[in-house]
């Protein structure tokens, strides 16, 4: 299985990694692709104080070497798991503004539905799962982004049962 993973500073081409993904692999008959970016008004998440501020640039951290080891733990888990021929993810660290790009998740198979669900389960568990700290700075300060419940929601949805 095709498989890239890559945690970075610089921006990525999505026409690019889309190319390189279903390079001439006949098989593929649908590549799903999530691309994640900054949005410029915080919610609040858990803190109530700062929702609807505009956010001025967010900053991502990682365990350098932890985070890889996850995030391909988390694409070989969803090879096993859907009928898939490749994945791609990647995650960008550092400062980041208002619409950059922040993730990448790419999934290449035979059919649709294989690639729409190992697509939503990279990210619903690179979401909670893959060591990473958003940092946030608004016009009240900088504050760190705890995790949302909506996020464990959604990882828990595929969880098998007995495996709690």
């Amino acid at each position: 299985m095709f498989r890239r993973i890559s945690v970075q500073c610089d921006d990525f081409d999505v026409a690019t990694e889309i190319a390189v993904l279903r390079e001439n692999d006949s098989r593929v008959g649908a590549i799903a692709v999530f691309i994640g970016t900054v949005r410029e008004m915080n919610d609040g998440g858990n803190d109530p104080e700062n929702a609807s501020l505009p956010v001025q640039t967010m900053t991502l951290e990682h365990y350098p070497g932890m985070t890889e080891k996850a995030l391909t733990k988390i694409a070989d888990e969803a090879a096993h798991r859907f009928d898939i021929f490749g994945v791609t993810v990647i995650h960008r660290i550092g400062e980041l503004k208002p619409l950059d790009q922040i993730v990448l998740v790419a999934v290449k198979s035979a059919h649709r539905g294989d690639a729409f669900d190992a697509c939503r389960f990279i990210m619903d568990y690179l979401k909670t799962q893959a060591p990473f700290w958003k940092k946030e700075t608004t016009g009240k300060g900088a504050h760190w982004v705890d995790a949302r419940g909506s996020d464990e929601e959604a990882a828990a949805r595929w969880q098998l049962p007995g495996n709690g």
